[in-house]
């Protein structure tokens, strides 16, 4: 098999990506694909994230196919959400856009096969203009003693959000496995995640544990009750699957709206 370029995200996505067939370790969703599309690339394969609401997971991938970009989706219960080289490795197809339907890729397929597939049968990209989905940060206005930030990816975390409350849009699992990658730069009060379904050795959770050594409240939300890739929906919509210790402490609980669990945390000193 003709080699492809394997990332963990999207947002790390480099010039050589330009008429690339890409393995990608993010969600599905909206901005990762707009990133892809501002990369150049020529294909790309993406984590389903748990498909979730209002099929957020895959919104990306069907989206690419309006720019004539092939892309799949792997299903998060065969390779772990943020790690490309197990997207690669035992990834199994559960969605594939018209674009890559049309050259023979479908679900079941796995990503090895629709990686040979894109190689074999896609073409390089001409520059074109992206829409621009683009990204957001988004203040949430309260009455309490710390800023809240509704981000669509962690990415968009500023070194002035130290100890504020961020609630994102971004899945919960640590790129590729690594503990130590800079997910979340900044030293937040607290964060929020997808659970992006759980997937594969739960790794939708694995981001919260490294919150605690920090001090930093970490917190998912059910991928079934907000959009991932959406921080404003976290908030609006999602419902707490699972908290790490620093988030106990401060009496959050599984099953509690991210709204309520947002509104106790601005209240503490």
């Amino acid at each position: 098999m003709d080699s492809a370029i394997v990332v963990d995200s999207a947002t790390r996505l480099r010039p050589d990506a330009r008429d690339a067939v890409v393995v990608c370790g993010s969600h599905g969703g909206l901005f990762p694909a707009w990133l892809a599309a501002r990369a150049g690339v020529r294909a790309v394969v993406f984590n389903d994230a748990g498909i979730g609401r209002h099929q957020a997971g895959i919104a990306g991938v069907a989206w690419l196919a309006n720019l004539g970009i092939p892309a799949c989706a792997i299903d998060h219960r065969s390779a772990r959400i943020g790690d490309g080289a197990d997207t690669l490795a035992s990834g199994i197809v559960t969605m594939a856009n018209d674009v890559a339907a049309s050259q023979g890729c479908l679900p079941g397929h796995t990503c090895r096969q629709v990686i040979q597939c894109f190689v074999e049968n896609s073409e390089a990209t001409r520059p074109m203009e992206v829409p621009e989905i683009g990204d957001s940060r988004l203040r949430i206005g309260n009455t309490g003693h710390r800023e809240v930030w509704a981000l669509d990816s962690v990415s968009l975390a500023r070194a002035e959000d130290r100890r504020a409350i961020l609630v994102t849009g971004s899945h919960g699992a640590l790129l590729g496995g690594r503990d130590d990658d800079g997910v979340m730069a900044v030293d937040a009060f607290a964060a929020f995640f997808n659970d992006a379904g759980g997937g594969k050795d739960e790794v939708g959770f694995t981001r919260l544990p490294t919150l605690d050594a920090r001090g930093i409240a970490g917190a998912t939300v059910s991928c079934n009750t907000a959009r991932i890739g959406d921080g404003r929906s976290t908030y609006d919509t999602g419902v707490i699957s699972r908290l790490n210790a620093v988030a106990r402490r401060l009496e959050l609980k599984e099953g509690m709206s991210a709204r309520e669990a947002v509104a106790r945390l601005v209240g503490l000193g």
